[in-house]
């Protein structure tokens, strides 16, 4: 049964984000206590931003002088991409227009949707690997009130 726009539209808080892999193992990328947000409005616009619980600051007036290790750090520390989203049975797909990660952009990002009592939605996909093993990325967010 296909879900129902008006049941995401809203700003939508990080509880969890893990990696489950087929021989049990569970990571968390940017750690316990990771913290985001992904917000998706009612003209199908939609934006998604995951940022360890701390990172370091430059110390600059300008980002641009950072080094390029302060960089790299910045940027495996965080996660964004943003576009259009829409509904295709019980999946989310967002469609990324723009990503930190360039690679992600026009791409589509197809997630598992599930509303519950406990985290409120969570949003899951499954990845290949190289090696042709697979994990199980699964997001769970709170809706902000």
């Amino acid at each position: 049964m296909a879900h129902k726009r008006e049941n995401f539209v809203g700003a939508w808080q990080l509880i969890d984000w893990r990696i489950e892999y087929h021989d049990g193992q569970v990571t968390r990328p940017f750690g316990q206590g990771a913290h985001g947000f992904i917000i998706y409005a009612a003209n199908g616009t939609m934006t998604a931003s995951i940022a360890k619980p701390s990172r370091p600051v430059f110390g600059l007036a300008n980002a641009r002088n950072a080094t390029s290790e302060q960089k790299a750090a910045a940027f495996d520390s965080y996660f964004h991409y943003a576009g259009k989203w829409r509904i295709e049975e019980n999946e989310i797909v967002h469609a990324v227009t723009m990503s930190l990660n360039p690679d992600m952009t026009g791409t589509d990002q197809r997630r598992l949707a599930t509303f519950d009592g406990l985290c409120d939605l969570t949003l899951s996909a499954k990845e290949r690997m190289k090696n042709g093993d697979s994990r199980h990325h699964i997001l769970q967010w709170k809706l902000l009130e």
